[in-house]
């Protein structure tokens, strides 16, 4: 429970089914993050017990750690991805399976559902559009599925809100946080001089030919597909096309050199299937806002995956999730070579 309204009225939902609910925050950086007092209160509130996990030093390890090296290779990482692989799902899940619990909920946005004739569990999309989180679950287990619930899958954000002033939650009129939760007050900036001061070389600007166009003061800064805040008066909008932290150059171009026909993926996990096995048609997601693109998929060595889209598509960056559909079904997905 981070305190807030989803996994308060997740917490709520479950009391009112007859479950036997405990509330647990995990306290993952020093002074950030999840608010621990705010939490307790809505715990009290509820009539549960509420108890702190300390999982700061495999937080350090397996998110932040990640961050920064993938910072220093010039790729754009997505940590809450990673924290929920291996800091919500694999060590808070395990310390409640040992510790006697049936399951753990979280107050995500998707679904959980199991196949009646494989028996295999599935993970969908949340029924609301806007609030859908099954982009940052793609790399959930069969096994982890089992005791995993998600309450709100099937519920709008609008009607949790309602639920929560309803019950006099604390945590009703609370604003989401759209802040990364160990970068203080969202500053790259500072947070990269402190952790990987060699991100912030200034460098040179090229376009796709070589040509030098400006300057720039860190690598780290800079995204494939980013048009603002550029520092570039080129009469012309122009785009990040890609990041070289080896040459230290940030490649600027056109909108039609940003274009991308396909796409290799790594590490790839698969919900839906064991294995991908043969060319499969799916749509993807290569960012959590962007629209899903039809493409087929195909196994393209071991760990890799082939993705040709149907149409061109802009921004595809290393480092990001690409999360495969059929439907609102999560097919599986990977990290963008």
């Amino acid at each position: 429970m981070s305190g807030g309204v989803d996994s308060s009225i997740a917490a709520a939902l479950l009391k009112q089914q007859g479950m036997s609910v405990e509330g647990a925050t995990m306290k993952l950086t020093a002074g950030l993050c999840c608010d621990i007092s705010a939490a307790q209160a809505v715990c009290q509130h509820l009539g549960v017990p509420h108890r702190m996990i300390d999982a700061r030093d495999r937080f350090s390890e397996s998110v932040v750690r990640d961050f920064i090296s993938e910072y220093r290779r010039g790729r754009t990482p997505n940590p809450c991805i990673t924290c929920n692989d291996l800091v919500k799902f694999r060590l808070l899940l395990d310390y409640a399976r040992s510790q006697g619990f049936d399951h753990l909920a979280t107050g995500h946005y998707a679904r959980i559902e199991q196949d009646p004739t494989t028996a295999r569990y599935l993970l969908k999309k949340g029924i609301d559009p806007d609030k859908d989180q099954s982009y940052f679950l793609y790399r959930l287990k069969q096994e982890q599925m089992r005791h995993i619930l998600f309450p709100l899958g099937g519920m709008r954000k609008a009607d949790v809100r309602r639920l929560a002033a309803g019950l006099a939650l604390p945590a009703a009129e609370r604003p989401e946080s759209q802040e990364i939760c160990f970068v203080p007050g969202n500053d790259y900036r500072s947070f990269l001089k402190e952790h990987a001061p060699e991100t912030l070389r200034p460098g040179d600007m090229v376009m796709i030919d070589g040509k030098v166009v400006g300057r720039h003061d860190g690598v780290a800064f800079f995204t494939v597909g980013q048009r603002r805040k550029l520092g570039i008066a080129a009469g012309e909008r122009l785009y990040v096309v890609s990041v070289e932290p080896d040459t230290n150059r940030v490649v600027l171009g056109k909108p039609f050199e940003l274009q991308a026909s396909e796409m290799a993926v790594a590490n790839p996990n698969f919900v839906a299937v064991d294995k991908l096995h043969e060319r499969t048609i799916v749509t993807v997601k290569i960012r959590y806002r962007s629209s899903y693109a039809p493409a087929v998929i195909e196994p393209a060595g071991p760990d890799r995956v082939r993705v040709v889209f149907e149409q061109p598509v802009p921004g595809v960056c290393p480092g990001q999730a690409a999360v495969f559909y059929d439907n609102d079904i999560v097919v599986g997905g990977g990290v963008i070579e």
